[in-house]
């Protein structure tokens, strides 16, 4: 999803593949700079620019990505996502950017049912075709938005895949922190959580239990997500499963 604000261009893209592109109505420039960051004018401005991230993945720490925006998403797996692929999406935003009008453009072959669930601090919210349109947001607003979304994927030889991204948070040429959060609840009767992709490390922690698997992110750059389910009870052997798109240039945390 791709999140944008006049006054900064920023972007904020949410699984592209599978879920909303965000951009906004109004023209560049328009709101001011309130809430932009303090460049300063002691000299530091040609060090921060050459510490912009241009899109190559770097897991941060929580704290690099506090009080900017964060993204959840529960999602629900089914037996009738086997057949279809279709399973059940809720996605809150929280802490967005202030702009005048904001649309969330989604996919038409890979969403359904879409509504909105909820929306604090902004002045109008309303599905139209497969977008949400957005006036009037304010600060710190939250919204929270449901459908169908046709993100689970057979590989064949009793693997199934969901995959997500790639997830980002852009101002012009450069990627700046976020934090996602994903709930994936599936029917262990039918299902054996494998793998996720990429792994676990400092900045993208996965906890899993029988039927459900949390990803707690925080992170700069793309981050495509991928996790990978073998079906109970099916083929023991299953050979080694495709590979995620990738994360340019992973970066480990510092």
């Amino acid at each position: 999803m791709r999140v944008s604000r006049p006054a900064l261009p920023l972007a904020c893209l949410l699984a592209l593949l599978h879920g909303p592109l965000v951009k906004p109505v109004a023209a560049a420039d328009q709101a001011g700079t309130g809430d932009r960051e303090d460049w300063g004018e002691d000299g530091g401005l040609e060090a921060r620019i050459a510490a912009v991230n241009e899109g190559e993945l770097r897991f941060v720490g929580p704290e690099a990505a506090a009080g900017h925006h964060v993204h959840f998403n529960r999602i629900r797996i089914d037996r009738a996502s086997l057949r279809g692929g279709w399973v059940t999406l809720e996605q809150c935003h929280e802490q967005l950017d202030a702009v005048p009008a904001a649309q969330i453009l989604y996919n038409p072959e890979r969403i359904r049912r879409l509504r909105v669930q909820s929306a604090e601090g902004i002045g109008r919210a309303w599905v139209e075709g497969h977008s949400v349109q957005l006036e009037d947001v304010g600060h710190q607003a939250r919204l929270c938005i449901a459908g169908e979304s046709r993100a689970l994927s057979d590989l064949g030889l009793g693997r199934y895949r969901l995959r997500n991204g790639p997830y980002m948070r852009r101002f012009l040429d450069g990627y700046y922190p976020m934090r996602v959060v994903l709930e994936i609840r599936y029917p262990p009767e039918a299902l054996h959580f494998e793998a996720p992709h990429p792994g676990p490390q400092p900045g993208f922690e996965v906890h899993h239990r029988e039927g459900e698997v949390q990803v707690d992110a925080t992170f700069e750059g793309r981050l495509y997500t991928c996790m990978d389910f073998l079906v109970a009870g099916g083929v023991a052997e299953t050979g080694p499963a495709p590979p995620c798109p990738a994360n340019t240039g992973p970066v480990p945390i510092e």
